[in-house]
């Protein structure tokens, strides 16, 4: 497939980010589980924006196919989100390597080891942070740039807004900073790059195009979800995450009593659909325990949380499932490709900057 011919930039919208991971527009397509594949990320990078695989939940097979999938799509670069406390992770990185796929990024912070070993090889290192004290964290392992994600952001999500959140992640390190949570549009990449951020990123706005894979029918909910329609809760896998306001999450906030049980039914019914092997699920148990210092239902109800996100976005069933997404839901009522949604948006951003400061000369 042939890349389409990029247009004359406004080089106001030329960051170092832009340099660092040779794409033509500051904008990311975040790496959202069972929904960033390789046929959104192909089509973000053919618009000229960083699309990112969401290889958390994939198998590492899954994880290799989506990457030459992508490859064969576009020559454009493109990332791949990994987990770092997986429990293959070495051979992950490794793959990664080896493929010449030029970022990783984590949800958590991998550690210093895994960040010497992906940048040794010229992969870029992106971790998502959600306060100051962490991305000074990872500024000393070495990373090459951070996206700092606000509580506006979909999906698992911090407390600092990221109106302020970005200032104080920009006065503590000096490294390419990746503004999320609440960006839908061209005014919030503008506004992004007045605070000082190199770009933007977006999650719940890639996933409501025409090139994600998610169900129409659960598009239609997204579409229908006001700003007003979201809520954080820790009701799903016992990390503070933001979703949209469903009966199913109103039925779990309101038997977290019998939250164990349940979630240790469910952990084994996800077993039985992805294969897993039983020494694996409590090996991962183990593993998400130490790492993130859970209780056992906890445990459980993280282990129960991919059957729960899945159902939903793969399988297109609501009402057994959880619809992560942003505050920006509630100002997003249509479809459009990735190209046309990268286009629009740099277009947007051009006309927000010629009003704040002219036009470019």
């Amino acid at each position: 497939m042939t890349d389409p011919t990029p247009t004359a930039p406004d080089r106001r919208l030329h960051t170092r980010f832009c340099d660092l991971v040779g794409v033509r527009h500051p904008i990311v397509q975040t790496g959202m589980g069972w929904v960033a594949g390789s046929r959104l990320t192909a089509a973000t990078a053919r618009a000229g924006g960083l699309g990112i695989i969401a290889a958390a939940p994939m198998t590492f097979d899954q994880m290799v196919t989506a990457i030459d999938e992508v490859r064969a799509a576009t020559t454009e670069p493109f990332g791949v989100n990994l987990r770092s406390d997986a429990g293959d992770i070495d051979r992950r990185v490794e793959h990664l390597i080896t493929a010449e796929v030029r970022v990783a990024s984590f949800a958590q912070a991998p550690d210093r080891r895994t960040v010497d070993r992906l940048r040794s090889a010229g992969v870029v290192v992106i971790p998502t942070i959600g306060a100051r004290r962490h991305a000074e964290k990872v500024a000393e392992w070495g990373v090459d740039a951070v996206i700092a994600q606000g509580a506006e952001g979909g999906g698992h999500t911090g407390v600092i807004p990221t109106s302020l959140l970005i200032g104080e992640v920009l006065d503590a390190i000096d490294l390419p900073v990746i503004a999320a949570g609440g960006f839908t549009d061209g005014r919030g990449l503008a506004a992004a790059l007045a605070w000082g951020a190199d770009a933007v990123a977006m999650g719940t706005r890639f996933l409501l195009t025409s090139d994600s894979d998610v169900p129409d029918s659960i598009k239609a909910i997204y579409l229908a979800t006001p700003v007003t329609g979201t809520v954080v809760t820790r009701a799903v896998d016992g990390a503070p995450q933001r979703v949209v306001a469903t009966p199913m999450v109103e039925r779990l906030e309101r038997s977290r009593l019998f939250a164990f049980p349940r979630a240790a039914r469910n952990a084994l019914r996800f077993r039985s659909l992805t294969g897993t092997p039983m020494r694996e699920l409590l090996a991962e148990g183990l593993r998400m325990k130490h790492s993130g210092d859970l209780t056992w239902g906890q445990v459980a109800m993280a282990a129960n949380a991919p059957m729960l996100t899945r159902a939903t976005m793969v399988d297109g069933h609501p009402e057994v499932g959880i619809l992560p997404t942003g505050q920006g839901v509630g100002s997003i009522d249509e479809l459009p490709s990735c190209a046309e949604l990268i286009g629009r948006t740099v277009a947007e951003a051009s006309a927000a900057l010629d009003r704040l400061c002219g036009p470019a000369g």
